[in-house]
């Protein structure tokens, strides 16, 4: 097997260290450097600040053989990339003419005059070539640094693309690539699906599989490189697929609630909800899926005893017995849904905190219950974090009780 290069990307903007915008261009660059045989070795984000952006980029030209930099290319005082760049690899910046010359015709189809300081993206780091944007007026860099390429991109998603395309793929395809697969899990958690799959690691590399827990969910991403990497993967992907089993919802781009839709058509069956504590999230999850309307007919959000019993059927003398976070009232509740025109029924009750937990009913129990022609399937779990982790770990097992449900012969 032919390793891939080793790779690394450098987000520069002071605005990526705050809320207000987060990195997505290293993501959008990943899919162009796995057709051509690399992979990340590394992120960061550095704000703007000469000196961080130059320690930055002497670090990780240093141990990576491609290091793409993301901004810092524009005109304002805050753009200082060019010279971080140039501080880092002991070089100067020359002002190159023709791109000059072409940034002044840019502002003059625009019926404006360029300002002065719009000319220092014209600045290039000595020995670096110019890659002309067709969509942007700050043009790139591509540059070696000892035996890594360093290229420098704007942080417009659609420039750094463009760029990303036309210039640095063609110039560093390795004759390899990187081959993917997302195998996406459903109802269990990261370490159960570590301890049966870990034997598999001796076999393909552990460098190659990357367990990403979500929610109720596991996402087994497998890799492979080089000339044989599709056949490669598809051995793969057929081991850790037997290991998955029944818990194996999708691939890729598959979400859990497009799966589920998918079942219930495949199997003519309609589907209602009702939910408490997890307030809507599965109806949202759900009708977030195109074409939704044909399998969904709808839910009810009872947070309180009095519409449970109102709009779900569910007796005054069962909540006051059991409590409305048991086994009983969420079986109750999941035949309620029927009751709206389905075939099947969808409930959710529990404790989401941070109040309202007790000893033997702690914050993060979530009763829930499905209810189809088979019959009625419960399932209970206590999920730990937050209110929002919580409300989001029900949803998701909920999905996936009915995916099992639905799925069954």
């Amino acid at each position: 097997m032919t390793s891939p290069r080793r790779a690394a990307f450098l987000a520069i903007g002071s605005e990526l260290l705050r809320t207000e915008r987060l990195d997505t261009n290293s993501l959008l660059a990943l899919p162009l450097l796995h057709r051509i045989g690399y992979e990340y070795a590394e992120k960061r984000v550095v704000g703007d600040d000469l000196e961080a952006i130059a320690e930055a980029v002497r670090e990780l030209a240093a141990r990576h053989e491609l290091l793409l930099v993301s901004g810092g290319l524009g005109p304002t005082a805050d753009d200082v990339t060019r010279e971080a760049v140039a501080l880092a690899l002991g070089r100067e910046l020359v002002r190159d003419e023709a791109t000059l010359v072409r940034l002044a015709e840019r502002y003059r189809q625009r019926g404006r005059a360029m300002p002065e300081i719009a000319a220092r993206m014209a600045d290039v780091v000595a020995g670096a070539e110019v890659l002309a944007s067709p969509l942007g007026a700050a043009p790139g860099q591509l540059l070696r640094a000892g035996d890594c390429t360093v290229v420098l991109l704007p942080g417009v998603p659609r420039e750094l693309e463009e760029l990303l395309t036309v210039y640095v793929a063609p110039r560093l395809a390795t004759g390899s690539r990187v081959a993917m697969r997302t195998l996406r899990l459903g109802g269990v958690y990261e370490s159960l699906v570590e301890a049966r799959i870990g034997h598999l690691y001796e076999r393909f590399g552990r460098e190659r599989v990357t367990i990403l827990a979500g929610k109720s969910q596991v996402f087994l991403v497998l890799s492979a490189s080089g000339s044989d990497a599709s056949s490669e993967l598809a051995e793969m992907e057929r081991a850790f697929v037997k290991l998955a089993g029944a818990d194996l919802y999708g691939f890729d781009e598959d979400t859990l609630a497009g799966v589920v839709l998918d079942a219930l058509r495949t199997g003519g069956w309609r589907l209602a909800t009702a939910e408490s504590c997890t307030g809507g999230l599965v109806g949202h999850l759900i009708t977030a899926v195109p074409g939704a309307s044909d399998v969904y007919v709808g839910g009810v959000v009872a947070y309180s005893n009095a519409l449970k019993q109102r709009l779900l059927g569910v007796p005054e003398k069962l909540l006051l017995a059991r409590g409305a976070v048991s086994r009983e009232v969420a079986e109750a509740m999941a035949r309620g849904a029927l009751a709206l025109g389905a075939e099947c029924g969808l409930a959710i009750t529990g404790i989401a905190g941070p109040a309202g937990g007790s000893e033997d009913r702690p914050v993060g129990t979530v009763h829930m219950a499905v209810a189809t022609p088979r019959g009625l399937v419960h399932a209970h779990q206590c999920f730990p974090g937050d209110r929002g982790m919580i409300r989001e770990y029900a949803a998701n097992f909920a999905l996936d009780l009915v995916r099992r449900q639905v799925a069954e012969e």
